[in-house]
């Protein structure tokens, strides 16, 4: 073949995409186990971590079996869809969002902590620039806060992104999410010197306001998903 002709080189080239194509394929499907496994093990730490318990240095998905005791799908009804292990974990949280309230199925991890049962819920909603996510684990009495995790994709270093950080979290602890009169009303993030009418309420971070506020809308509205169950006294009842 004459190397000189264009022919020739759309041809190489043609192949030498095909080729590389291929391998990057081979590598991609290879390291799919190992990518799944690195999101769940990255899941069940943030899990741990609303539950206040340090995995640095130990198995985190023990950890994770060891205080998990229970993981139920349940509807806005409070009604338990699934309690199958492992169910739970595997839904798309963020697909489910996008269905009109009535219609969605809702993960719920229950946790034993020192002999005390905790209800973690998964929360997701939008900072400043991107979106933000983490958990919320409440007491035994549904209401009080036991901890929290919180997280991001690109809030600004030193402002929005400080609700990653431990001093901020640790803030909502006590705090409760229902009323004297057994009304949710979640938590409110609040300038410094305002007041939340009939709500708990902590200090918003410093030149982070929106992202803040973001975090407050996204208590609400995770959280609201499950009035019905955290009001319900027995937990829900199986559909």
């Amino acid at each position: 073949m004459n190397t000189n002709k264009n022919s020739y080189t759309l041809i190489y080239a043609t192949v030498m995409v095909i080729v590389v194509a291929l391998m990057l394929a081979l590598v991609s499907s290879s390291l799919k186990g190992i990518q799944t496994a690195n999101v769940e093990l990255d899941k069940k730490k943030q899990i741990l971590s609303s539950l206040n318990v340090d995995f640095e240095g130990q198995d985190a998905a023990a950890l994770y079996d060891k205080y998990i005791v229970k993981e139920l799908v349940i509807n806005t009804k409070a009604e338990v869809l699934s309690e199958i292990k492992g169910d739970a974990f595997k839904l798309d949280y963020i697909k489910e969002l996008a269905k009109p309230l009535e219609d969605r199925s809702l993960p719920l991890y229950i946790a034993e902590v020192d002999g005390k049962t905790k209800y973690i819920i998964p929360l997701r909603g939008a900072g400043l620039w991107g979106p933000i996510w983490g958990y919320i684990a409440l007491n035994d009495d549904k209401n009080m806060v036991y901890g929290t995790f919180f997280s991001h994709a690109s809030e600004t270093p030193g402002l929005g992104a400080e609700i990653a950080q431990a001093n901020f979290q640790q803030e909502f602890v006590g705090k409760r999410i229902l009323n004297d009169k057994n009304e949710f009303v979640s938590i409110a993030v609040m300038k410094s010197g305002q007041i939340a009418e009939n709500q708990d309420q902590i200090d918003a971070i410093s030149g982070g306001t929106i992202t803040s506020k973001g975090v407050e809308m996204m208590l609400l509205s995770c959280i609201g998903q499950y009035e019905a169950y955290l009001k319900n006294s027995n937990g829900g009842t199986e559909q």
